[in-house]
């Protein structure tokens, strides 16, 4: 309901306003009756309104001194419609110049007050919409500006823009979010709908940082997780410590998406133009945490083990670093279990096999470095300690560890492989034909015999972009292909080419575009 103030110093004129019409049946509600300006003035100091409908001739202050007051001190943005005779005017002229939305003439016939305020609805609604769209480009327009930040490509003003929309006190953190036992972080419509619950829910807790969550910050990265930039006063203000205020956040979003939620904390920084390095510590700490025991927080700190007194098993480690090189699984298998069987009742034994798992992933990814030094590891360990199922095995545990080690040693084998150029192509032909449906990395690795990591550095290396954003590229071109040369609804469009969450749509198309769908249409149909 919209809310309406009625301004006339004759309470009979009031009266027959009231129940000249259906306010309701028109979505409006009358909320305040003033007999003049002044009193009028001193209602909108600490309520609000969408409309007030006054009179021009009134005692103590007029309706055109109510108008010209309220925009000279900005008091509201609520439409203005005056109530006038034939002898007021050029009073009405002058009104109008002052920011008066219409007038009605007296005597207030039914016909001529519902007109104006279903042009009031009319406005209201694309005030709405308008309002939505800007937040809409702003959110993308930050996303992006933090993509610089967590690259550490930018400029003095990328850090102004940021300091000026987020709320920075004190030193910060990268963080992500994630909800836990998804079934894949592919592209489909389960996992883009967790991600904008997860996102939503977020920004809903944490309202008064909302600018401070960001989907699909990763850009590079085929997942669906959510960009958190925490500032230590969010925690200082409640009277809390930062673990405190962390558990209490992850509580809160688990009430609204009622699945369990974890963060991943990248290491604390001072300020804002170092979010890079804290980015990349919450990336390779979720690339490890695959193998540690499962909790809902975890802390770059924690991960970083002190060396003094614990056994680093240096030859043992060595020697499974050599056996996934030759992909040998019987001596891959043989070596893990003689590593647990070392680390196995030693003192501080969970210190022990930190720093052990920690040093053989390190050695790992300095292996697959060794093979194509273009290659990002920590978005490979990342994704294949994710692939590795918990519900089959315990995390941490040796089968843990062999089938990962198995799975790593099958993605050097491939690394090795020349992969001729018709792959790719038969690959793009794919995606011309099927973009529209729920493709994955997985899906094209299985169908082509190749290891999906591997396929998705090929296609870095060539597009300079990673699958997930080649497919969004892909179907956000079509779309707009279609915005143009059809009068398609843009929901149906955004169904067309794979998109059933059409806040998602609308948030991919403003981020590659740089507009609205609706925007794009108007200016190049030259509407």
């Amino acid at each position: 309901m919209l809310k309406v103030m009625l301004v006339d110093d004759e309470p009979y004129i009031l009266q027959g306003l009231k129940v000249l019409i259906d306010w309701a049946g028109e979505g409006f509600e009358i909320v305040e009756t003033a007999p003049n300006g002044k009193e009028a003035l001193k209602y909108l100091e600490d309520n609000e309104v969408d409309l007030i409908i006054s009179d021009i001739k009134m005692p103590e202050m007029t309706g055109l001194e109510l108008l010209e007051t309220i925009k000279r001190e900005k008091i509201t943005d609520a439409g203005f419609v005056l109530l006038t005779g034939f002898d007021d005017f050029s009073y009405t002229q002058r009104a109008i110049r002052s920011g008066c939305l219409d007038y009605i003439l007296k005597p207030v016939i039914e016909e001529d007050l519902i007109a104006v305020l279903r042009k009031v609805s009319n406005l209201n609604r694309e005030a709405i919409i308008l309002k939505k769209d800007r937040e809409k480009m702003e959110d993308a327009y930050t996303a992006r500006i933090i993509g610089h930040l967590i690259k550490g490509v930018f400029s003095n003003e990328d850090i102004e823009y940021i300091s000026e929309h987020l709320q920075l006190s004190g030193s910060l953190r990268f963080i992500y979010l994630e909800t836990v036992h998804r079934e894949s972080a592919d592209e489909d419509d389960d996992s883009v709908s967790q991600q904008r619950q997860l996102y939503n829910a977020a920004r809903e807790v944490l309202r008064e940082n909302i600018n401070h969550f960001i989907p699909d910050i990763s850009y590079d990265d085929d997942n669906y997780d959510v960009g958190f930039i925490f500032c230590e006063n969010m925690a200082a203000v409640r009277g809390m410590t930062e673990t405190e205020f962390l558990e209490s956040l992850i509580k809160k979003i688990e009430a609204i998406v009622t699945r369990p939620v974890r963060m991943f904390c990248g290491e604390e920084v001072p300020d804002i133009s170092l979010l890079s390095k804290s980015f990349g510590s919450c990336r390779r700490l979720k690339s490890i945490a695959g193998f540690h025991n499962t909790k809902n927080l975890y802390f770059f700190e924690d991960s970083e083990v002190d060396h003094q007194n614990v056994t680093l098993c240096k030859n043992t480690i060595e020697r499974i670093v050599d056996s996934i090189e030759k992909n040998d699984t019987r001596a891959i298998e043989s070596g893990i279990d003689e590593l647990f069987e070392e680390l196995h009742g030693k003192e501080g034994n969970n210190r022990a096999f930190d720093l052990n798992i920690n040093y053989l992933l390190f050695r790992l990814i300095h292996l697959a470095s060794e093979q194509d030094d273009t290659v990002n590891q920590e978005e490979i360990v990342q994704f294949i300690s994710e692939q590795t199922s918990e519900d089959v095995f315990v995390r941490g545990s040796s089968q843990h560890m062999k089938k990962f080690a198995t799975e790593y040693a099958l993605y050097l084998s491939e690394l090795r492989k020349s992969i001729s150029r018709g792959l790719l192509a038969d690959v793009e032909a794919d995606i011309r034909k099927n973009y529209s449906e729920n493709i994955s990395l997985k899906d094209l690795g299985d169908k082509y015999h190749i290891n999906s990591s591997y396929l998705g550095q090929l296609f870095k290396k060539k597009y300079g972009m990673s699958f997930k954003n080649y497919l969004t590229n892909y179907r956000i071109r079509e779309a707009a292909r279609q915005i143009i040369n059809t009068d398609k609804k843009i929901n149906r469009i955004a169904e067309d080419v794979g998109y059933k969450d059409s806040d998602y749509f609308i948030s991919k198309f403003i981020e590659i575009m740089g507009c609205t769908p609706s925007k794009y249409r108007k200016t190049n149909r030259g509407e």
